[in-house]
């Protein structure tokens, strides 16, 4: 079982951001983890959930950094006895609020593993992407987490915008080198809708062949891609999910999943601060579940189990392996490119 907890509180917005986030609000900071430790404790019951049974926490965002360590104590405090004793822990953090500080508070809460939304270390790109750090912040945040003890350390790239080259994105792959990091999250631009960025077609270059030459670059950088946008030690908590796993969420816009069914929580800080334990529950069919297995497999080193086809997918998923575009091993099927994982997806589920 895993655990995601949600923190809203960012200091600005930026314009290519979709993700359930507010600027400001700090006074309802207090109210909101009180009401984060109550979801917890209303949700252990209702699952069922045993001692040491949580594999992995993830605390996303928003901002986790923008929010003083200290309202961290008291839902870490709640959560322990129901980590595994060897549990990933991971918080995303930004560069230029993750301080020594606060980075030394979380590794003495257990975590064990920091995302740090670096996204370029071009100014220019930076400025681009509405980000308020700039590139020495970067530098700065990952020794700062090194000192704090803490050595799976990721940072998130974001290419495929207007001012990318094959030569800038070397120099962004070359600068991850010199970082020495365990983990690199390399996300193409997407225009969301009801962002800044929405519609804006010349802000992005959707390009396969630019794709590519980044993955190889970051594969020579000695990190491995085991995920369409991920490379290097893998993380536990992506992989449970697309391993199908359960998982309890936490917090505003966060969405939880158990066997068969989705939870939405609130999409207002205000509602969930005022009443955690209202959600929005999807119920998932036998086909629904198969499809999400057969997508999420095959953009990952989870692959797509054999015996979850039915005879024509199955049937579809030999043809893909005798055009030598997926392989087959210990019953499970593989994509050779992540990158054309979403069309071998759509073939196979028909």
């Amino acid at each position: 079982m895993l655990l995601y907890v949600h923190i809203p509180f960012c200091e600005s917005k930026c314009p290519y951001c979709a993700f359930g986030s507010v600027v400001g609000k700090r006074n309802l900071t207090s109210a909101y983890f009180d009401a984060m430790i109550a979801d917890f404790r209303e949700q252990i019951l209702k699952f069922d959930v045993k001692n040491g049974e949580i594999e992995t926490v993830f605390i996303g965002g928003g901002t986790p950094s923008a929010v003083d360590g200290g309202y961290y104590e008291r839902l870490f405090e709640t959560v322990a006895p129901y980590l595994a004793a060897n549990a990933e822990i991971t918080t995303e953090a930004n560069p230029n609020s993750a301080s020594q500080k606060w980075l030394s508070q979380m590794k003495s809460y257990g975590v064990n593993r920091v995302s740090f939304g670096a996204q370029s270390f071009f100014e220019d790109k930076l400025k681009f992407l509405g980000r308020i750090h700039d590139t020495r912040q970067i530098y700065e945040a990952v020794a700062n987490a090194k000192t704090a003890g803490l050595e799976n350390i990721n940072v998130d790239l974001i290419y495929g915008t207007k001012l990318d080259t094959k030569k800038r994105l070397e120099q962004e792959a070359q600068n991850v080198r010199n970082l020495g990091v365990s983990h690199v999250s390399a996300y193409s631009l997407t225009l969301e809708e009801n962002t800044p960025f929405a519609g804006k077609i010349s802000y992005a270059k959707d390009s396969p062949r630019l794709a590519k030459f980044m993955i190889d670059r970051i594969e020579e950088v000695g990190l491995k891609q085991y995920e369409i946008s991920n490379f290097g030690q893998i993380c536990k908590h992506n992989l449970g999910y697309w391993q199908g796993k359960n998982y309890l969420a936490l917090g505003a816009y966060a969405v939880g999943f158990w066997l068969d069914h989705r939870f939405y929580n609130a999409s207002n800080l205000n509602a969930y601060v005022k009443n955690p334990h209202a959600k929005k529950i999807e119920n998932l069919s036998a086909d629904e579940l198969n499809l999400e297995r057969i997508f999420l497999g095959a953009r990952s080193i989870v692959g797509i189990w054999q015996n979850s086809l039915n005879a024509e997918q199955e049937q579809r998923a030999r043809l893909l392996k005798n055009s030598g575009k997926l392989k087959f091993k210990n019953g499970r099927y593989y994509a050779k490119n992540f990158l054309t994982a979403d069309e071998i997806s759509l073939f196979i589920a028909g």
